[in-house]
């Protein structure tokens, strides 16, 4: 399968549309499911300090066998580590535990506004792109006025803002904010953890298309200009996600899946840490 396009980000890098997200992927399963998303296509592998498998994506890449700059690889500094000197620590951890010489990739995981350290964290993730030793930076949860202080205050806009978003939660307002600046906006749990595939509309959609209703929705969020980054843990399902580049849904599919929006989350909102 072709791997998935690489869109550009606002300071000269590409990153592909859609990858192979790791959250709650076990580490004892990781690289081998990393391994089968690579041999499916994937060129995109987001990871985290908190999700306890940086040193299996590592792994990965290296066994791969592919050049490093055709595998991008993101991690995230965990909210515990928001800080300015303590999150050039957690950088140096991520990096032992990868085994990569860089990173492509770099977010602020969560904002955390009761602790007021974003903006300082921000200020070390500057110093890591300054230095070479992570490629593009950006953040994860942030609202509009998270961001608007990071830029009041660094004058350095992100390249990406990784959100919760998926036909419940469309963030459109925030995906224009982001638009608007150059921001990529990214999707964590873009099919609401699974939950919202049961949906009657999104069976139909399937039918029409002959594709799953997982299918239905990466192909939403392409259409959207969204990255996304869906999790898996079978190898028919990793295929199957891979492939919401080989057909097209109409104005009226768009607008019958934006009916669907609740407001509805999964996860925390980040104003609530």
């Amino acid at each position: 399968m072709a791997p998935a396009p690489r869109v550009p980000l606002a300071d000269g890098a590409s990153i592909p549309q859609l990858g192979y997200g790791l959250y709650k992927v076990p580490a004892a399963d990781a690289a081998r499911l990393c391994l089968d998303a690579i041999g499916a296509g994937y060129r995109h592998l987001d990871t985290a300090a908190f999700y306890g498998n940086e040193r299996e994506v590592g792994e990965a890449v290296r066994a791969s066998g592919l050049p490093r700059d055709e595998l991008f690889v993101t991690s995230k500094v965990w909210k515990d580590d928001n800080g300015f000197d303590s999150a050039l620590r957690a950088f140096d951890a991520s990096m032992r535990r990868l085994a990569l010489e860089r990173l492509d990739l770099y977010l602020i995981h969560w904002p955390v506004p009761s602790t007021d350290r974003y903006v300082d964290t921000w200020r070390a993730l500057v110093r890591l792109r300054d230095e070479g030793r992570v490629r593009s930076i950006g953040v994860s949860n942030f609202h509009a006025h998270h961001i608007e202080r990071l830029v009041d205050e660094t004058g350095e806009t992100p390249v990406v803002n990784q959100v919760e978003l998926h036909p419940w939660l469309p963030q459109t307002a925030l995906r224009e904010f982001d638009a608007a600046r150059g921001i990529r906006t990214e999707a964590w749990s873009p099919l609401a953890r699974g939950r919202v595939l049961g949906t009657p509309l999104l069976e139909a959609l399937a039918a029409k298309h002959g594709r799953s209703s997982a299918q239905i929705v990466l192909r939403w969020h392409v259409q959207l200009g969204n990255l996304v980054i869906p999790k898996a843990s079978s190898p028919q399902r990793i295929r199957e996600n891979l492939d919401a580049f080989g057909f097209e849904l109409d104005a009226a599919d768009l607008a019958a899946i934006a009916t669907l929006e609740t407001g509805e989350r999964t996860g925390r909102d980040p104003d609530d840490d």
